[in-house]
């Protein structure tokens, strides 16, 4: 039986903004990254494209293009001061500006908050010294730029993510947190799932999440955060065809996902319905039909 997505309760996250970048045709490469996408007209308006195709596929939120927009990784480019704050106002603008031009001011903008190293590499993590003044450095600027909540991302430290989650709600923020994780229930770090939902649940994260994990690890990772939920909880894979490429290892172009939108939806429903997920989305190979397919299934629930 085609399981259903209940369209009262599960917030639909939008999928892989850098994948659809990359089927679009822009690079994605060191030092820019996807920041790229923000350098002139025409690219920013691929990016408002990738947005306004999430919007129309049902996104409920929508991740504003900063998860390269961060100090450590802009002063890479060479940028004065004033062009790396103008990098994060101008994520947030043209997310901003899909939302308007795809008329769905219901939607809400979440400000990416990523690792200030390397989301693959915990080993590089800096002090707390340095994430304090870093991540405190991008919650400013992005409440400035006027996100509606902030998804701190692909955190592979405990230690990380309670820091950048501080500086949130020392803000006065709305915080997810989402953690990447192996496939045995553990961050990149080594730590414990449990530890790490545990951690930021009691500091004050609004939900806690999964993200850029295999399908595998994820679903032995939502075991863990369904099991003595103090909060909202959710997930959103990575579902790139990884065959025949080292694992988290960047490569310029598309990769395409492993899964058909269809087969996406099922998986999504069926995790909604055995693990209670409050938000569902994609992230790298995530493209709007996938999304689409899984809004679908939210509509069918409600018509039945």
């Amino acid at each position: 039986m085609t399981n259903s997505l209940d369209n009262q309760r599960v917030l639909l996250l939008d999928g892989g903004n850098a994948s659809e970048l990359q089927r679009a045709g822009l690079s994605v490469r060191p030092p820019w990254w996807t920041t790229g996408a923000l350098l002139t007209d025409a690219n920013r308006g691929v990016l408002q494209s990738v947005h306004e195709a999430y919007l129309a596929a049902g996104a409920q939120v929508i991740t504003a293009n900063t998860f390269r927009a961060n100090l450590r990784a802009l002063r890479q480019t060479k940028l004065d001061d004033r062009g790396l704050a103008w990098m994060v106002h101008a994520a947030v603008g043209v997310a901003g500006a899909a939302r308007k031009n795809a008329r769905r001011l219901d939607a809400r903008i979440a400000g990416s908050i990523a690792p200030v190293e390397d989301c693959y590499r915990p080993d590089l993590v800096p002090s707390d010294e340095e994430l304090r003044a870093e991540h405190g450095w991008m919650v400013r600027e992005l409440s400035r730029a006027g996100v509606d909540l902030f998804l701190i991302e692909t955190m592979n430290t405990i230690r990380e993510a309670r820091i950048a989650l501080e500086q949130v709600l020392a803000a006065g923020g709305r915080a997810w947190v989402s953690f990447v994780c192996a496939d045995d229930a553990t961050l990149l770090s080594g730590e414990p799932v449990t530890g790490a939902v545990h951690a930021v649940q009691r500091d004050g994260a609004e939900a806690v999440l999964v993200n850029c994990t295999s399908l595998r690890g994820t679903e032995v990772a939502l075991k863990v955060l369904c099991r003595g939920r103090a909060g909202l909880i959710g997930a959103y894979p990575n579902i790139e065809d990884r065959t025949g490429l080292v694992a988290r290892e960047h490569v310029d172009r598309f990769v395409p996902p492993g899964l058909t939108p269809e087969e996406f939806a099922e998986l999504a429903a069926r995790w909604c319905a055995d693990y209670g997920l409050d938000i569902i989305g994609g992230c790298c190979g995530t493209s709007p039909a996938h999304l689409a397919a899984a809004s679908r299934l939210k509509s069918a629930a409600v018509a039945s």
